[in-house]
Parts: structure tokens; sequence; C-alpha cells
């Protein structure tokens, strides 16, 4: 039996990258899937391909920095999917400078769309676990530097620590309504965002896209290896299908041994 069989999952970030990713195996295990994403034109295509698998999809516009978006994407879903079961925080951004070149805009503009993303997604879409009764599975789309800090990463390094703690909080507070929350963190994913990193690390740092790859990004992992979109989303079909609040107000990460804990 498909381990996600009659539950609808509303998913941030899935028109490319991991989110997409995450909304295909979502798909495939019976999940009727919103796919929440900044353009709608990705979001759309995303949507579509997964119905012409014969699976129900929509695709939702929503800036997951504006609560009125986000509010009324959620409400969307719930009109047109009758409920939501999971929800996959993933909307994410990338911005690197030494810390006394980064802007306060962009500092600002980086935690918004990392954690008051996941505020707001969270309050609207539980609010709607609550109301079903039925419960639900909150994943975070963290990161190894959830655990660990990079150079010129501080707001991202700031904003995915603060993902776990968010997730503890609401895992405390969902336990009553049979919600829980989790956090994946995966390691460097060969996604557009990492592919951007690497000409800006390699000027900022003065080496080579190379050695940026070889000696930043995966000089930690024990074979040298990208962690792949399919990776995570076999961690995030793990955390939404667990039945239990056995596995809650926890962080996994996934990284080729990078980050070990």
């Amino acid at each position: 039996m498909a381990r996600l069989a009659g539950k609808v999952a509303f998913i941030t970030g899935a028109g490319s990258g991991i989110g997409k990713e995450i909304a295909l195996a979502f798909a495939r295990e019976g999940a009727k899937v919103v796919v929440a994403d900044l353009n709608k034109e990705a979001a759309d295509a995303t949507a579509a391909e997964i119905e012409k698998t014969g699976v129900k999809a929509i695709g939702v516009k929503v800036d997951v920095t504006s609560e009125a978006q986000v509010d009324a994407a959620v409400q969307t879903a719930v009109s047109a999917m009758g409920n939501i079961d999971i929800l996959i925080s993933n909307a994410g951004i990338q911005i690197v400078h030494p810390i006394q070149e980064f802007s306060f805009d962009d500092w600002k503009k980086m935690l918004a769309i990392h954690l008051d993303g996941a505020f707001l997604t969270t309050r609207a879409c539980v609010k709607q676990m609550i109301a079903s009764k039925k419960g639900g599975s909150i994943i975070y789309m963290g990161s190894v530097h959830s655990k660990e800090a990079s150079l010129l990463k501080a707001p991202y390094v700031t904003a995915k620590h603060g993902l776990i703690g968010l997730a503890k909080t609401v895992a405390k507070e969902g336990a009553a309504h049979n919600i829980r929350a989790n956090v994946i963190c995966p390691g460097f994913v060969r996604t557009p965002l990492v592919d951007k990193q690497i000409p800006e690390q390699a000027k900022t740092l003065g080496m080579s896209e190379e050695d940026v790859i070889k000696r930043v990004m995966l000089k930690e992992t024990v074979d040298g290896e990208f962690t792949t979109t399919e990776d995570v989303a076999e961690v995030a079909l793990m955390f939404a299908s667990f039945p239990t609040n056995a596995l809650t107000g926890q962080s996994l990460v996934v990284s080729h041994g990078w980050c070990m804990q």
C-alpha cells in the first residue's frame, strides 16, 4: 500500500529542486500535492507533471514572507483538496558575503524567507490540522548548517539553526493534536541554489570553482559526493509516513558523513 495514500501535502518551493523532487516522490506514494512556489509557472508545471500520473495536484503562487499570501494559499489548498496532512517548509534562497559586507536588507531577506516563511506556513497549516482532528506532519528543510557553520553564510546558518528550535516547540505544542514536527538537514545538494553559490564563493575565496566544490563543499564528506534530491525526498517520506509521536522534534542529517551528529 502506498505510504501516503489519502494524504494531502502542502510543499513550498516545490517548483524546482528539492521541493519538486519531494512533490514527485509524495505523489508516487499516493499523496495529493499542493505545489506552492513564488514562480507560478514552475508550480503549475510541477502540478501538471504529477497529474499526468493520475494523482491530483494543484499549483499555487505564494510569497512565504507574506502573511496574507500564505493564509490565502493554504485556504485555497483546503478548498481544493479538503485538508492538509503534511507541510514541507522548503522555500529558501542563498546569499553569500563576509559578515562585514552583508547588508541589513539581505540579512532580513534571508531570515524572512527561511524563518518567517516557516512560521507563517506552520501557523496556517497547524490551524487546519487541529480543525480536522486528523493530526499531521510538519517537516522543515534545514541544512547541515542547522548544526555547523560555514564561511560567508551568517544569516543562512542563523536561520537554519532557528528551524530546529521552531520544530522542537511545534513538536511539544502539537503532540496533543497528533502533529509531529521534524527537520531534514541535507549537505550540499546540486540544485540551482548551490550552483549559484559556486562562482560566488570562488570569487570571494579567491579559488577556482573546482576547488570550491572539492575543498569547501565536499571536503568533509566520506566519499566526495553531493547529497541528491532523491536522498532528501526519501527522508521526507520517512518523516511524513511515520505513524506516531515517537519520532518528533528531531533533526536528521543527510550529508554523506559531512556532519555526524
